[in-house]
């Protein structure tokens, strides 16, 4: 990070953050987006690119608006406490969704995010062709079996069942530049179609309903943007400012189903310009269970044990944003840049 040595650490060398896909494997770092929005890159010159996929949209969504650290706060409240019934239905998650969406964004949301002059929120989501359109079961599980076999071929090849659909902040010129080039379009975020653009982004096949009806965007079945783009293999442009990315895993995982490909990693390309936050092994071993949340706690824990670990993490995150804002403050963050373990990149460690 040469540029990092020749003008040190601040808010302004930064032109993009990341939020990958990960569900309630936010609450590790909703600590950090506490301190970096509503503090941190609040007094930068110039826009920042705010890029997430699934829960990644949601965050971004957060920092676009007015009051960042109040919506991140709805968001973790909402999402930590949300129970469901014994046995939920598609159509009950997709309710309980969109009603997320509705308390995150608040009363003024949706014109803040398309207003913004210095967050520019952008939300990935897979539109989907062949069987990944279809709502039915079978469908579907051909489709992502369909998938799962093109995907371990080539990730090249997911252009025959997905376009990436990115929903861009009004009157802007971010682009995704892709090594594999996948099949991407380009969408102007709006009123009409934000909350609908959130709910895609964030639909999980086979757990929530695909979402359909998108206002200004292509007739389609939109999906969970984590399919293609789950923890990020691309760049960004027009600029070349740094990218900022925090993340719960040091070894970002490019799709969604090369989750079990261990031998493929990012391109360097990818991440030659990046900054990743990541929680040490250390902190995550200190959390309840020792480990950070994900989805199948809906499943092993009862309701009240599960909000009770979430909303400690949640809390527990606090010491990231802390001990990183100590680190800018003091001058002392260069001193905790280390080598990403999947190429020659540089990665500071929330401690």
């Amino acid at each position: 990070m040469d540029e990092l040595s020749r003008h040190g650490f601040h808010a302004d060398l930064f032109d993009y953050f990341v939020g990958a896909s990960g569900g309630p494997k936010w609450f590790t770092l909703a600590g950090l987006d506490r301190i970096l929005f509503p503090e941190w890159f609040a007094y930068r010159r110039d826009p920042l690119h705010v890029v997430g996929s699934s829960a990644g949209a949601f965050r971004a969504a957060c920092a676009a608006q007015q009051d960042p650290l109040a919506a991140i706060n709805r968001l973790a409240e909402h999402y930590s406490t949300m129970v469901y019934s014994k046995k939920p239905t598609r159509f009950e998650i997709t309710q309980k969704a969109k009603a997320l969406i509705k308390d995150l964004l608040g009363p003024s949301g949706g014109v803040d995010i398309v207003t913004n002059p210095l967050f520019k929120a952008h939300f990935i989501v897979a539109r989907c062709h062949g069987p990944m359109q279809s709502e039915n079961r079978l469908t579907q599980l051909s489709g992502l079996a369909m998938s799962a076999a093109a995907n371990a071929m080539s990730r090249k090849r997911l252009s025959h069942l997905y376009t990436r659909s990115v929903f861009r902040a009004p009157f802007c010129n971010f682009k995704v530049k892709d090594p594999y080039q996948l099949r991407t379009e380009y969408i102007e975020l709006d009123i009409g179609n934000l909350e609908s653009a959130l709910l895609g982004s964030g639909s999980i096949p086979m757990v929530l309903e695909g979402v359909t009806r998108v206002m200004h965007a292509p007739r389609g079945m939109y999906r969970d943007g984590g399919i293609i783009d789950y923890h990020f293999d691309v760049s960004f442009g027009p600029t070349n400012g740094l990218v900022m990315y925090p993340h719960f895993y040091p070894k970002p995982i490019p799709g969604w189903f090369d989750k079990g490909l261990k031998r493929r990693i990012p391109h360097a390309s990818s991440y030659h310009n990046t900054v990743m936050l990541v929680p040490s092994a250390d902190f995550v071993s200190r959390l309840p269970y020792g480990k950070i949340p994900d989805r199948r706690d809906f499943e092993v824990l009862d309701d009240n044990s599960r909000i009770a670990y979430w909303q400690t993490v949640l809390q527990e995150s606090d010491a990231l944003g802390e001990y990183f804002f100590r680190l800018v403050r003091t001058g002392k963050v260069m001193d905790v840049i280390k080598p990403l373990p999947f190429d020659t990149m540089h990665v500071p460690v929330a401690s």
